[in-house]
This record gives structure tokens, sequence and C-alpha cells, in this order.
């Protein structure tokens, strides 16, 4: 028990000295982390709450079927927007707990992947083949591109591991 203290005591030390070892950019890096944390946790918690109320409306109202191409559109535009939007906030913890040094690329992909999973969600039925097209060109490349970032990473990760 005394051995988990010593620990923990030693974990808040360096905690406490952290930012006397950060230079000035680092701590402004930090802050801005916090800010955005903060900003972000307030359009969660009002997405929420919107959602909440727009399920809630058409419950009441006995307007919820989810077969119905705009209802759908429209609460699942809503939960995937929070999604984004949560993942966002997840990367930007990462920087605050300095995990990562600055918000990282297959992050950002991840969120961009998710935003057009989104728009296709979203999309009007009669929506432009070409605009389609275009959208899932993207979705494509950034597939791939995410994919080589995770084949690199697991690549390295194996070259770390002893045999």
């Amino acid at each position: 028990m005394n051995e988990k203290r010593n620990v923990a005591g030693r974990v808040m030390d360096a905690l406490r000295l952290e930012p006397r070892i950060l230079g000035f950019y680092e701590r402004f890096e930090q802050a801005v982390a916090h800010i955005l944390s903060v900003v972000i946790s307030v359009i969660i918690a009002i997405s929420l709450w919107q959602l909440v109320r727009a399920v809630g409306v058409l419950l009441v109202w006995k307007a919820l079927n989810p077969l119905d191409h705009a209802v759908f559109q429209t609460v699942f535009g809503m939960i995937m927007t929070l999604l984004i939007a949560m993942e966002f906030k997840h990367s930007i913890i990462h920087v605050m707990l300095r995990r990562d040094h600055i918000v990282q690329v297959k992050t950002v992909l991840l969120i961009a992947l998710l935003a057009i999973a989104r728009k296709f969600i979203i999309l009007d039925p009669n929506t432009d083949p070409y605009r389609i097209g275009a959208l899932a060109a993207a979705l494509l490349a950034m597939g791939v591109v995410y994919w080589l970032m995770r084949q690199r990473d697991d690549q390295v990760e194996a070259e770390r591991l002893p045999e």
C-alpha cells in the first residue's frame, strides 16, 4: 500500500513540475488545447440536446419513422455530427495529455472519413451522380491513405517489439 502512495506521489510531483519543464510555446499549445476542448465540449452538449429534443418531438408527434428518408437523414446526420465532434475532442485530449505532440494525420483522416460518411447518409436521393462519384473517389482515396498509414505504423511497431 505504501508503495502505491510513493508511485502516486512521484506522478503528482512530475505533474507539478511539468509546467516548469515546458517551454513557452508548449504551454501555449496546452492552453489552446484546453480552450478547444472546452469549446468542443459545449458544441457536443448543445448538439446532444438538440438531438434528444428532435427525437423527442418526433416521438411525441409519432412521426419517428426511420424508413422515411427525411427523418433518417435528420436523425442520423445529427448522430454522425456528434460522433465527429467526439472524435475531434478525443484527438485534442491526446494533445492535452501530451501523448501526442500534435494532432496526428491519421486522426484527421479518420475525422474526414467520418465527415464524408455523414455526407453520404444525408445526401438527397436526387443528387447529381457526378457529385456522388466525386465523394466516393475522395472517400476511397482517404481510405487508402489511412490504410497505408496504418500498415506503416504496424510495421514500425513490429520492429520495436523484441523477438
